[in-house]
């Protein structure tokens, strides 16, 4: 029901209650009919459930099989248990870290709830009581002084200069003035939730005034209560990379069920006898098939992706933190990286959510910041900052900021009397002890403090107020507030005596002018050089507010976000515009001003829509949902509220837009790593596959499924991990967002991959025939123990040295101006624990190596070196075909 539009006496008459509120009875039968006034809990996934949804990925399927069959193998032809061991570890290991990684708990209805009030005062059978907020219900009269938080949503019915700060639900900047009058519609019959003065809301604070209310909505039927149903109801969606994982989890499960089958139908094919050894009960061959396929499997699954993908972006949140970027969710790091549109909240996020007054028109300039200062509630608290309402607290700071200190002046000028703050008069008066005379003090709405004036300070003269100094006033006004300021206005008058009445009709005439103020929520100092980078970067910035339409487009325009305010719509304008419409024009527009939290989520969705990676950041409750709903929702860790900082993948300590930037370029550097890591690993995989499905096919054992594990886990897996911690390129900020379409492969990376994959395959297959032969062989594929030891090693060393291929994908290495020492480490450390598994006693022979002699493991490390000079011909010719497309 819209309250708002309705009288009083209708609002109380259709809510069943009266101005002497419920009765105890009746209060507690609406409380057992509809429950608590509070917000439903959204339900968690346990973690035992997201372990086993971990488990459910198709690359860790095909393991756990692999396992299976290793176990059943190992029994029936007791056999080692280490294949099923290390395979258990690694399935293990690999949810485990998934689970840490998702595990983001959803505090943000807890959060909401804490914001609540715990008790209000409220009306009950004629009486005023105290009682748990969770137990008012719809029909309740409330009692709202100063400071109280407003429990739910409520009709005003009784106001005194009531004020309250709604910026967390409506992302107005100043406190807004209440009022008992029924409102009337706008042309769509509604009235946008900022401006309906007559009515309070769960989770806003009064900060100035008292007055009554009646409930009109309570628990999740309140405006709070739709912002935590639209968290608990928008769909997180998954990442850009996790996408890609997904699909190359696929790809390679399929690509493993299809080698076993083919090499299958291969051996079926070959040997003759098959079916009839498994019906005279032999089960070797089909034992010798499920150790292939274990193999294979072993083989093609890249068991180390999953790991190093997490600790490469868990390294770099680490790093992100030590500059002020607290990631809340790993995956959310490549996200920020290609991140093409950040829409942002004005309120406490480009601004600094503290007013400001920075223009003035007067001819004193001490007696008009005295003036604004003692005419204000606001006082100067133990910080030197002044403590009560925003306005008030903008004009005791630049008293004080000026030298004229509240707290001072409070003694010298004890206030004697006050007409206190209307929003129909929109002024306030205070009278003063001056010592042998008093002085008035009144400040308010320029035009009706002008009404009240009929003399003028000017010059050091008080005279009478002419039309030429109203009009130059009046000019003055009216450049302000087309600068998007908040205009206040002062006077004075003197008395010898104390006045008898203090009533505003009385007092608030014959006043003497002094001057304006101008005030603004001013920008944060550095935003301005921060979107700059944005553009530079290819991120357009978007600028979501609740405050007024004039407001926003005077900041924006002084942080470029926009040119012209053609360019900005309001909430109402948007509610007008049909969705298909509004997905085709939104590119038109960088500034939305007046808008409530499902236009936001409109928003942000619409620019999903066109498939732009989509950042939020944000402050106030009202941000929440289209946070949760973006691609990557960015909370501000100081002047945020809980809810907003529970639901933001990313918080920013300092609240420093600066930070986002910094955050994008680590970003792309930890995604630039992480492909190629990828890339790594998938070109050493090729290799491993290649090579077992070649041997398969002649009818030899190459690498044991042991053998490649070892090469998976741990040769892979530390060189990998090294190249996470790449430095980023140059050239990273000057180029535009990355396609979140393009797949893993794209930019050449899949024929990287074959190219280097078969290299790798061809060296090992050398290495296996070398040793073959200098053990006394003759040039044929049989198996071999120093050529299986070779075999192993070239493997090794060879993935090792690409690694250092891997640092630039184009560049020469030879160019790079700095070291990855982590590398170094990571290929020394390899190459120890590879070597001491060919030599300690007891180990090779648990993995079936022999002890090679010094010349063979010389060949084996010279053909793993091959890999620098190969990679570094074949750069040379892609540059070159690079250089040639661009001309």
């Amino acid at each position: 029901m819209k309250y708002y539009l309705k009288p009083i006496d209708e609002t109380l008459s259709d809510l069943g209650t009266g101005l002497s509120g419920l009765s105890t009875a009746e209060a507690e039968k609406r409380l057992s009919e509809n429950g608590k006034n509070k917000l439903a809990e959204a339900k968690k996934e346990s973690i035992i459930h997201m372990f086993f949804r971990q488990l459910a990925d198709p690359m860790i399927i095909i393991l756990i099989v692999a396992a299976i069959i290793s176990a059943v193998i190992a029994i029936t032809q007791k056999e080692s248990f280490a294949d099923v061991i290390i395979i258990g570890v690694v399935v293990i290991l690999n949810a485990v870290l998934g689970v840490y990684q998702e595990n983001k708990a959803e505090k943000a209805i807890e959060a909401l709830q804490q914001m609540t009030a715990a008790t209000s005062k409220v009306i009950r059978d004629g009486v005023l009581r105290v009682v748990k907020s969770e137990d008012l219900v719809v029909g309740d009269v409330i009692v709202l002084e100063a400071g109280d938080s407003v429990p739910a949503d409520a009709r005003i019915i009784e106001c005194a200069s009531m004020k309250a700060e709604e910026s967390a639900l409506t992302g107005e900047s100043v406190p807004v003035n209440k009022t008992v009058m029924t409102l009337s519609a706008k042309e769509d019959g509604n009235v946008p939730l900022g401006d309906r003065t007559n009515m309070v809301y769960m989770g806003s604070t009064i900060v100035y005034g008292h007055g009554k209310a009646v409930i009109t909505a309570a628990g999740m039927d309140t405006e709070m209560g739709k912002i935590a149903d639209a968290l608990t109801q928008a769909d997180e969606g998954k990442t850009p990379l996790q996408i890609k994982l997904a699909e190359l989890s696929k790809i390679l499960t399929y690509l493993v069920i299809g080698i076993c089958i083919i090499v299958f139908a291969v051996q079926v094919f070959k040997d003759s006898n098959f079916i009839n050894e498994l019906k005279n009960g032999e089960f070797k061959p089909v034992i010798n098939m499920l150790m292939i396929a274990v193999s294979l499997a072993v083989a093609a699954i890249p068991e180390g992706l999953a790991t190093v993908v997490t600790i490469v972006l868990s390294i770099g949140v680490t790093k992100m933190s030590k500059r002020n970027a607290v990631i809340r969710k790993l995956t959310a790091v490549e996200t920020l990286g290609c991140t093409q549109i950040i829409c942002s909240d004005k309120t406490g996020t480009l601004t600094q959510n503290k007013m400001t007054v920075v223009r003035e028109f007067c001819s004193d300039s001490k007696l008009l910041a005295i003036a604004m200062a003692l005419c204000s509630d606001a006082q100067i608290g133990e910080s030197g900052e002044a403590e009560g309402e925003p306005t008030e607290n903008a004009l005791v700071n630049y008293a004080n900021k000026l030298g004229y200190n509240k707290t001072e002046y409070d003694k010298t000028q004890k206030r004697v009397g006050e007409a206190p703050f209307d929003s129909m008069r929109k002024m306030m008066s205070t009278i003063h002890d001056n010592g042998d005379s008093y002085i008035q003090y009144t400040k308010g709405a320029p035009d009706e403090v002008l009404k009240k004036c009929t003399r003028i300070l000017k010059n050091g003269t008080v005279r009478p107020i002419t039309d030429a100094d109203k009009a130059e006033i009046a000019e003055q006004n009216r450049s302000m507030a087309d600068d998007a300021l908040r205009v206040l206005s002062a006077a004075y008058k003197t008395y010898d005596t104390l006045p008898a009445d203090f009533e505003a009709k009385a007092i608030e005439n014959d006043l003497i002018f002094l001057g304006l103020y101008g005030m603004i929520d001013p920008v944060r100092p550095e935003v301005k050089d921060s979107i700059e980078e944005c553009r530079r970067a290819g991120i357009r910035p978007i600028m979501i507010t609740g405050d007024h339409i004039n407001t926003a487009v005077a900041i924006a325009k002084e942080l470029t976000i926009i040119s012209d305010a053609s360019q900005a719509l309001t909430g109402a304008q948007l509610d007008r515009i049909p969705d298909e419409q509004f997905r085709r024009d939104v590119v038109k527009y960088s500034v939305y001003a007046r808008v409530q939290p499902e236009h936001k989520v409109r928003i942000v969705n619409a620019w999903r829509g066109l498939g732009r990676i989509t950042a939020m950041t944000g402050v106030g409750v009202n941000d929440a949902p289209s946070i949760k709903a973006a691609d990557i929702g960015v909370g501000m860790g100081i002047t945020g509220t809980d809810v907003t900082k529970n639901v933001a993948d990313m918080v920013l300590a300092d609240d420093n837009f600066a930070t986002i930037v910094t955050a994008v370029e680590e970003g792309r550097r930890i995604y630039d790593n992480i492909k190629k890591a990828i890339q790594f690993l998938l070109s050493s995989n090729l290799s491993e596959v290649v090579s077992v499905f070649t041997a398969t096919m002649i009818g030899f054992t190459l690498l044991k499924p042991v053998h490649l594990l070892w090469i998976n886990l741990i040769t892979d897996c530390f060189p990998a991990l090294a190249l996470g911690m790449e430095k980023s390129e140059s050239d990273i900020m000057g180029r535009p967002p990355r396609d979140p379409k393009a797949g893993i492969f794209s930019g050449g990376v899949g024929f990287d991959c074959v190219y280097q994959g078969l290299m790798v395959t061809v060296l090992t297959f050398i290495a296996y025939m070398t040793g073959h032969m200098l053990e006394g062989g003759a040039f044929e594929f049989v198996d071999s123990p120093d050529g299986m030891t070779m075999a192993f090693l070239t493997m090794s060393m060879a993935e090792i040295f690409h690694s250092f291929n891997m640092r630039t994908v184009r560049k020469s290495i030879f160019t790079l101006k700095n070291q990855n020492r982590y590398l170094i480490g990571a290929m020394v450390l390899s190459l120890i624990l590879t070597t001491a598994v060919i030599y300690i006693p007891g180990l090779n022979s648990a993995f079936g190596f022999t002890s090679i002699s010094f010349v063979e493991y010389a060949v084996a490390m010279g053909l793993a070196l091959t890999v620098i000079p190969i990679v570094e011909f074949v750069k040379l010719i892609q540059r070159a075909a690079l250089k040639h497309k661009k001309k």
